[in-house]
């Protein structure tokens, strides 16, 4: 459902792929709630994947976390350490 949701707000490649892994790491952890947030500034785009608690260092630096900075042109763990964040950015013509 996120990656549908973030690819009906952004038109980029990898979004729906970006939104799928940043949901997954963050659910990794068991929370009941996760908010997901999509941030445009210019021809940036972030996705912001957020849980109640702090994220496992499992969730944090596994496989997910290495395809999601693949992915996108920078990424990290948000400062409170419960989400992660991709950015992405926007081909212009």
């Amino acid at each position: 459902m996120a990656r549908k949701w973030a690819r009906a707000r952004v038109e980029h490649v990898d979004v729906e792929q970006v939104a799928g892994e940043l949901f997954a790491a963050v659910l990794g952890s068991g929370p009941d709630l996760i908010t997901v947030v999509v941030s445009t500034s210019g021809d940036r785009v972030r996705l912001t994947a957020v849980g109640p608690e702090d994220l496992p260092a499992r969730q944090t630096h596994g496989p997910g976390r290495r395809i999601i900075a693949a992915l996108s042109a920078r990424s990290g763990v948000t400062p409170d350490g419960c989400g992660l964040w991709a950015q992405l950015t926007m081909e212009t013509t």
